[in-house]
Protein backbone atom coordinates (compact mmCIF):
# COMPACT_ATOMS: atom_id res chain seq x y z
CA UNK A 1 0.00 0.00 0.00
CA UNK A 2 1.46 3.37 -0.96
CA UNK A 3 1.93 6.31 1.39
CA UNK A 4 -0.68 8.47 -0.38
CA UNK A 5 -3.41 5.87 0.23
CA UNK A 6 -2.40 5.63 3.89
CA UNK A 7 -2.39 9.40 4.36
CA UNK A 8 -5.79 9.81 2.71
CA UNK A 9 -7.42 7.06 4.81
CA UNK A 10 -5.75 7.75 8.15
CA UNK A 11 -8.51 9.90 9.68
CA UNK A 12 -11.26 7.40 8.81
CA UNK A 13 -9.03 4.55 10.06
CA UNK A 14 -8.47 6.17 13.45
CA UNK A 15 -12.13 7.18 13.77
CA UNK A 16 -13.25 3.60 13.19
CA UNK A 17 -11.89 2.52 16.59
CA UNK A 18 -14.26 4.75 18.56
CA UNK A 19 -16.65 2.03 19.65
CA UNK A 20 -20.12 1.94 18.09
CA UNK A 21 -20.38 5.53 16.77
CA UNK A 22 -16.88 5.69 15.26
CA UNK A 23 -17.52 2.78 12.93
CA UNK A 24 -20.62 4.47 11.51
CA UNK A 25 -18.77 7.76 11.04
CA UNK A 26 -15.81 6.02 9.39
CA UNK A 27 -18.14 4.08 7.07
CA UNK A 28 -19.72 7.32 5.89
CA UNK A 29 -16.28 8.94 5.48
CA UNK A 30 -15.17 6.02 3.32
CA UNK A 31 -18.40 5.52 1.36
CA UNK A 32 -17.71 7.73 -1.68
CA UNK A 33 -14.02 7.17 -2.33
CA UNK A 34 -13.12 3.70 -1.09
CA UNK A 35 -9.71 3.72 0.54
CA UNK A 36 -8.05 0.32 1.12
CA UNK A 37 -6.24 1.48 4.28
CA UNK A 38 -9.41 2.93 5.83
CA UNK A 39 -11.43 -0.15 4.82
CA UNK A 40 -8.92 -2.44 6.55
CA UNK A 41 -9.24 -0.51 9.83
CA UNK A 42 -13.01 -0.12 9.51
CA UNK A 43 -13.30 -3.92 9.32
CA UNK A 44 -11.11 -4.23 12.42
CA UNK A 45 -13.10 -1.54 14.28
CA UNK A 46 -16.42 -3.09 13.28
CA UNK A 47 -15.26 -6.48 14.51
CA UNK A 48 -14.17 -5.00 17.84
CA UNK A 49 -17.47 -3.16 18.21
CA UNK A 50 -19.53 -6.27 17.50
CA UNK A 51 -17.38 -8.32 19.88
CA UNK A 52 -17.87 -5.64 22.52
CA UNK A 53 -21.65 -5.68 22.07
CA UNK A 54 -22.05 -9.46 21.88
CA UNK A 55 -19.86 -10.20 24.88
CA UNK A 56 -21.40 -7.33 26.84
CA UNK A 57 -24.88 -8.68 26.22
CA UNK A 58 -24.03 -12.26 27.16
CA UNK A 59 -21.65 -11.93 30.11
CA UNK A 60 -23.16 -10.96 33.44
CA UNK A 61 -20.44 -11.95 35.87
CA UNK A 62 -18.14 -9.07 36.91
CA UNK A 63 -15.30 -11.60 37.31
CA UNK A 64 -15.46 -12.25 33.57
CA UNK A 65 -16.78 -8.90 32.32
CA UNK A 66 -14.06 -6.67 33.80
CA UNK A 67 -11.14 -8.52 32.14
CA UNK A 68 -13.15 -8.57 28.90
CA UNK A 69 -13.60 -4.77 29.00
CA UNK A 70 -9.88 -4.36 29.68
CA UNK A 71 -9.01 -6.67 26.78
CA UNK A 72 -11.31 -4.80 24.37
CA UNK A 73 -9.83 -1.48 25.56
CA UNK A 74 -6.28 -2.70 24.97
CA UNK A 75 -7.21 -3.91 21.47
CA UNK A 76 -8.86 -0.57 20.72
CA UNK A 77 -5.73 1.33 21.76
CA UNK A 78 -3.62 -1.11 19.73
CA UNK A 79 -5.81 -0.42 16.68
CA UNK A 80 -5.61 3.34 17.08
CA UNK A 81 -1.81 3.27 17.29
CA UNK A 82 -1.61 0.86 14.36
CA UNK A 83 -3.76 3.19 12.23
CA UNK A 84 -1.81 6.27 13.31
CA UNK A 85 1.49 4.61 12.35
CA UNK A 86 0.10 3.60 8.96
CA UNK A 87 0.27 -0.15 9.57
CA UNK A 88 -2.19 -2.80 8.44
CA UNK A 89 -1.56 -5.38 11.13
CA UNK A 90 -4.65 -7.44 12.07
CA UNK A 91 -5.77 -7.55 15.70
CA UNK A 92 -4.47 -10.46 17.75
CA UNK A 93 -6.80 -13.49 17.89
CA UNK A 94 -9.73 -12.31 15.75
CA UNK A 95 -8.26 -9.75 13.34
CA UNK A 96 -7.86 -12.11 10.40
CA UNK A 97 -11.41 -13.36 10.90
CA UNK A 98 -12.71 -9.76 10.94
CA UNK A 99 -11.02 -9.19 7.58
CA UNK A 100 -12.62 -12.33 6.15
CA UNK A 101 -16.10 -11.78 7.60
CA UNK A 102 -16.38 -8.13 6.59
CA UNK A 103 -14.53 -8.25 3.26
CA UNK A 104 -17.41 -6.50 1.47
CA UNK A 105 -16.69 -3.26 3.39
Amino acid sequence: MDQKTIDEGKSAAITSYILIVGVLIALSMNSENKNAFASFHIRQGLGLTLTFIILGATIYSPMVAIPMWIFISVLTIYGIFSAAKGETTPMPLLGKLFQKWFKSI
